[in-house]
C-alpha cells in the first residue's frame, strides 16, 4: 500500500465522529427528558450540513485544492468536539457541538473520498476507498463501546467521546499538514461550478445512484439512531449499556463486512459486489419485524454487513465513470449524505404515532430501491 494512503485512513477514522451523533440519541433522550421527534434532531444536525455545504466546498476545492479543504473540514470537527467539554448543560449546546461536527465533516469527504485516488496507485481506488471506510467503521464502534467502558470515570458517561476524539483529532490534522498530496489532473476543462455540477443531474443513471446514496445515507443512520431505542422498547434492553452495546454490533458488522469488501474486491467486480450486498441489506432488514429477538439481533449484524460496503461501492463506480468530473461528483455525492439529516427525524415522527418497530418501513423501502439500483448498474457497460 502506497505509504501517503495512511494518513487519509486516519481521516477516515475521523470520518467516523459523525456517527456519534445516532450513538446519542438515547443517551440524550434519556439525559435532557426528550421525545422521540427532539431526540431525532440530533442526528439531524449531524448531517444537515452535507445537503447545504458539499457543492459549495466542490466548487472550494476546485480552486485551493483537496488538502486546504480537508485541513478545513478537520479544524471545524475539532471546534465541535471541543464545546461540550466547555459546557454541556443544555440540549442547544450538544445540538451546536453535533451541527459543528457535521459541517466539518461535510466539508473533509468532499475531500476525503476523491482525495483518496490521488494517493492509491492506479485500479486501486475502490479497494483502497473500501478500506479506508473499514477504518471508518472501527472509529464509528469505538461511538457506542467508550461511553459503556469508560462511563465510570465520566459524568454524563458518554462526556468520554468528546476528550478522545479531541486528541485523535489533533494528531490527524497535524498528519495531514505534514503530508505532500499531488492532486491529479482530473478536470481538463472549465472550473467546477453550480451549474456544472447540477447539470451532471440531467444524467438519469448519474441521478439514481446520487438519490440512491441519500437514501442509504438515510437508512445507515436511521439504523445507528434507532436501534437502541428499538432494542430497548422491543425487548427491554437497558439504553445505558446492552442497548448501546447493540449499536456497537451493528458497527462492528459494518467493520467486518468493510474489512472483508477489500478483500472481495480483488475478485469480484464493484458492480457485481454492489447487488450482492444490495440484496443481502433489503432481505435482512425484514427480521426486525419478527417480533423475536433473536431474529433480531442476527439481523441486525447482517444488516451491518450489507450495508458496510455500499457507500464505496456507489462512490467509486460514479467517479470512475467519469474521472473528468470527479469534483463536481464529489460534492454532489456528499450531498447526497442529507439523507441521514431526513430519514432519522422521519422515524422519530413515525415512532411517536406507532412503533419505533414500524418506523424501521423507511430503511426497507430504501433498500428496495437501492437494489434497483444495483441491478441497472450491472447491466450498465
Amino acid at each position: 500500500m502506497n505509504k501517503k494512503v495512511i494518513p487519509i485512513l486516519f481521516v477516515f477514522f475521523c470520518m467516523s465522529f459523525g456517527d456519534a451523533a445516532g450513538t446519542l440519541v438515547g443517551f440524550a433522550k434519556e439525559t435532557f427528558n426528550l421525545s422521540p421527534t427532539l431526540a431525532g434532531l440530533l442526528p439531524m444536525a449531524g448531517m444537515i450540513a452535507f445537503g447545504i455545504l458539499s457543492v459549495p466546498t466542490a466548487i472550494l476545492q476546485d480552486r485551493k485544492g483537496k488538502k486546504f479543504v480537508l485541513i478545513l473540514g478537520l479544524s471545524i470537527i475539532f471546534i465541535g468536539l471541543v464545546i461540550p467539554i466547555i459546557s454541556i448543560d443544555k440540549y442547544i449546546y450538544l445540538l451546536l457541538s453535533i451541527l459543528l461536527i457535521g459541517s466539518g465533516g461535510a466539508i473533509m469527504q468532499v475531500a476525503g473520498n476523491p482525495i483518496m485516488r490521488d494517493v492509491s496507485d492506479s485500479g486501486k481506488f475502490s479497494r483502497n476507498l473500501t478500506f479506508g471506510q473499514f477504518i471508518k467503521a472501527i472509529g464509528s464502534l469505538c461511538g457506542p463501546l467508550i461511553p459503556v467502558l469508560l462511563g465510570k470515570y465520566f459524568a454524563p458517561q458518554w462526556m468520554s467521546l468528546f476528550y478522545i476524539f479531541s486528541v485523535i483529532m489533533v494528531l490527524t490534522i497535524t498528519g495531514v499538514f505534514l503530508l505532500k498530496i499531488s492532486d491529479k489532473d482530473d478536470e481538463k476543462g472549465e472550473k467546477a461550478s453550480f451549474s456544472s455540477s447540477f447539470a451532471l443531474l440531467k444524467d438519469s443513471y448519474i441521478f439514481i445512484m446520487i438519490f440512491g446514496l441519500f437514501l442509504y445515507v438515510g437508512a445507515e443512520v436511521s439504523i445507528n439512531s434507532w436501534i437502541a431505542t428499538y432494542l430497548q422498547t422491543q425487548y427491554g434492553f437497558d439504553i445505558s449499556s446492552m442497548a448501546t452495546i447493540g449499536i456497537g454490533f451493528f458497527f462492528f458488522a459494518l467493520m467486518v463486512g468493510r474489512g472483508a469488501g477489500s478483500a472481495i474486491l480483488n475478485w469480484i467486480s464493484a458492480k457485481k459486489f454492489f447487488l450482492i450486498t444490495s440484496i443481502l441489506s433489503t432481505v435482512s432488514i425484514l427480521g426486525l419485524f419478527t417480533n423475536n429477538q433473536t431474529i433480531a439481533i442476527i439481523s441486525i449484524f447482517l444488516i451491518g454487513l450489507g450495508f458496510a460496503n455500499v457507500f464505496p461501492l456507489v462512490f467509486s463506480i460514479l467517479i470512475d465513470s467519469r474521472p473528468e468530473k470527479s469534483n463536481e461528483l464529489s460534492g454532489l455525492l456528499v450531498m447526497a449524505i442529507v439523507g441521514g439529516a431526513i430519514m432519522p427525524f422521519i422515524m422519530g415522527v413515525i415512532a411517536d404515532y406507532t412503533s419505533v418497530m414500524i418506523s424501521f418501513i423507511i430503511p426497507f423501502l430504501s433498500f428496495v430501491f437501492i437494489l434497483w439500483t444495483s441491478i441497472v448498474t450491472l447491466k450498465k457497460t
